[in-house]
């Protein structure tokens, strides 16, 4: 018979049966269930313990990685290359995001493959795959929240080559007694999935929740056991969505994956210009395109302001898709460099297209389409701005400033704006707008 009690994280005292408040150093949700006894067949010491010895890293062979395609192309970007045997996955994301459509599709390009969910029934899955058109027969759903029979189905399936656990927060076994999502079932969980799926080669993606902050539920070791940490975010009220890899063992974690959600599921965006570029644009005011790098990738964006006279003490300065803090430094600048009254009007400054940047790259092409909208003089269509602006209103190079200005040429804009061409803001607006 297996026995538990909990230890708390904090001062190390041990109970049996569970408290919310560690008696002894009386913090809350500090105790942590743990083993204290399990059966003689579980308990019972490897008989090849010490054998393994340590050997020098001169004489370690190295040999290449071959890598498994999802034929997802953006997943594969994301992942380097594809997927690797025995690799372990955290897809984590904010609900109804897309985590479980990603995960439906992928099974469709894959082998066999066994889809176990805890939050949605077989008849649910059906439906979301008859709307992908995912239609393959070697895809086998189990609905189940005891780790214990995905482990055994693992285990007695020489066939499988990827495994979906939707999700990891919603299973259990039977020998803890905490309830599904605990800290100890999480952990216990999923080591024990990691075990079964590495000791079979297969890939292994756990679905994680999130919390309110943003951050991935559970124990933090749950994303330092596998091998690679997902992130799937966007705006769920428009069609964008982008995937990151914050971890990965195989792989660069510098690139990122961006999606269209279609009704027929996610679809790759291999040239995404045309989601942040207005299609047949015209020469209006408050109009300059720049570019943004997501991970290795430069994206050429649309940035979009407008000036109008405030009637307010304190005008406004909204902006969507850069920090609101780094607009309200960008309009001082302005009204100290260049003199302009904006302390009158109220500034709105949108990135077309629902992206989010932080990228200072930006600086130069949001000051442009300020002074552009508030002298209402249009930016010549061709021209790309890219460069940071310091507080004293000079004009710096940014990263991958060079990659980025292939991109932009590629897509015939001619008029380059950048600090070889203009030393500061000054500089910039008079040669273009007045």
């Amino acid at each position: 018979m297996t026995k538990s009690s909990f230890v708390c994280q904090e001062c190390g005292y041990s109970q049996v049966g569970w408290a919310g408040k560690c008696p002894n150093c009386g913090t809350w949700g500090s105790l942590v269930e743990t083993f204290t006894s399990r059966s003689k067949a579980k308990n019972k010491r490897s008989k090849t313990a010490g054998a393994n010895k340590p050997v020098f890293l001169t004489s370690i062979k190295t040999k290449k990685t071959s890598r498994m395609t999802t034929k997802i192309p953006e997943l594969d970007r994301v992942l380097g290359g594809g997927l690797v045997g025995g690799q372990v996955i955290l897809l984590a994301g904010e609900p109804g995001i897309g985590k479980s459509t990603l995960l439906l599709q992928l099974c469709q390009s894959l082998g066999d493959c066994l889809y176990a969910s805890g939050e949605e029934s077989a008849p649910q899955i059906k439906l979301r795959a008859e709307r992908l058109g995912v239609k393959k027969k070697t895809i086998s759903i189990l609905e189940t929240t005891n780790v214990d029979e995905i482990v055994s189905e693992i285990e007695s399936n020489n066939k499988l080559s990827l495994v979906v656990v939707d999700s990891i927060q919603t299973m259990a076994t039977s020998d803890l007694a905490g309830v599904a999502g605990s800290v100890g079932q999480v952990r216990e969980c999923a080591f024990r999935l990691l075990t079964a799926a590495k000791s079979k080669d297969i890939v292994l993606f756990m679905v994680g929740h999130v919390t309110k902050g943003g951050l991935v539920a559970g124990p933090s070791v749950l994303a330092h056991i596998v091998d690679t940490v997902l992130w799937f975010e966007g705006d769920k009220s428009l069609t964008l969505r982008l995937l990151r890899a914050n971890k990965n063992r195989f792989g660069p974690t510098d690139e990122v994956g961006i999606f269209t959600m279609e009704n027929k599921g996610l679809i790759s965006l291999s040239d995404p210009e045309k989601v942040f570029l207005t299609k047949k644009r015209k020469n209006i005011p408050g109009s300059v395109t720049s570019s943004v790098m997501q991970g290795t990738r430069p994206i050429m964006v649309e940035v979009q302001s407008l000036v109008v006279p405030s009637k307010l003490a304190f005008p406004k300065r909204i902006a969507q898709g850069i920090d609101s803090r780094r607009l309200e430094i960008l309009v001082a600048i302005m009204i100290r460099r260049l003199g302009l009254p904006l302390y009158e009007y109220d500034c709105f400054v949108n990135v077309a297209g629902g992206i989010s940047a932080k990228d200072p790259g930006l600086d130069l092409a949001v000051c442009l389409s300020i002074a552009s909208s508030f002298f209402n003089k249009p930016i010549p269509i061709k021209a790309f701005a890219i460069g940071e602006v310091g507080l004293l209103g000079e004009v710096r190079e940014v990263v991958a400033e060079e990659k980025r200005l292939k991109e932009a040429r590629r897509l015939g804009f001619t008029e380059i704006i950048n600090h070889a061409k203009v030393n500061f803001l000054g500089q910039a607006v008079k040669r273009y707008l007045k």
